[in-house]
């Protein structure tokens, strides 16, 4: 028989994976004229508004589960590289994701 639960999980779990080993290959550090405070900062703000109107950003990644529709994996990723100081990547997915939402994407620091 057709164990769809076993084929379901083994194919989050290969997306997973193939996430993690994309994010290895990227550049770090901040988005081009904007200094690894900035682009910092500005992360904060997108995970922020992501967190407050798109989804729910658990604990592993320094929010609160407050209900509602958890955080996508490519938004997971981005918030994780944001932390980890890669900001260039996790910045424009950030905004893709809050324009996806309708929810107005908050403007870069000036620099």
């Amino acid at each position: 028989m057709f164990d769809l639960r076993g084929m379901l999980g083994a194919t989050v779990a290969a997306l997973a994976i193939g996430a993690c080993t994309t994010t290895s290959t990227t550049t770090s550090g901040p988005p081009t004229g904007m200094t690894p405070s900035q682009g910092a900062a500005y992360c904060a703000t997108l995970t922020q508004a992501y967190a407050e109107y798109v989804g729910t950003i658990g604990e592993g990644l320094g929010g609160t589960f407050q209900g509602g529709e958890g955080a996508d994996i490519d938004a997971r990723v981005a918030i994780a590289q944001c932390q980890e100081g890669n900001t260039a990547p996790a910045i424009p997915v950030l905004q893709q994701k809050l324009r996806d939402a309708r929810v107005p994407v908050p403007p870069p620091p000036a620099g």
